[in-house]
């Protein structure tokens, strides 16, 4: 994941203190309901940024079938890496 945890909670909390004061939520239990909908929009967050971590390891393990057409340099790595990832974000309906 490219961002740290401390910067996911400032982005949650700040997504949730806009949305407050642009009126569009209202919390009503005070700081539990504050802290549990930070707590959430965190963990939402943390998900959405992990999709394309776990799909570059996939990409990875389904280029280790090419190793030896990369080491022999018939395969360019990156361009390959890039093409099966493209294909794996059209065909599950990915938006990274």
């Amino acid at each position: 994941m490219r961002l740290s945890k401390e910067r996911v909670k400032y982005i949650a909390e700040q997504v949730v203190k806009h949305l407050q004061e642009a009126g569009d939520i209202t919390l009503t239990e005070g700081g539990r309901s504050l802290h549990s909908l930070v707590e959430r929009l965190e963990q939402a967050i943390t998900e959405e940024l992990l999709v394309e971590d776990r799909l570059n390891a996939e990409v990875r393990r389904l280029l280790q079938s090419y190793e030896k057409q990369i080491e022999e340099g018939q395969v360019d790595y990156q361009k390959m890496f890039h093409l099966i990832k493209q294909k794996l974000i059209r065909e599950r309906g990915l938006v990274l």
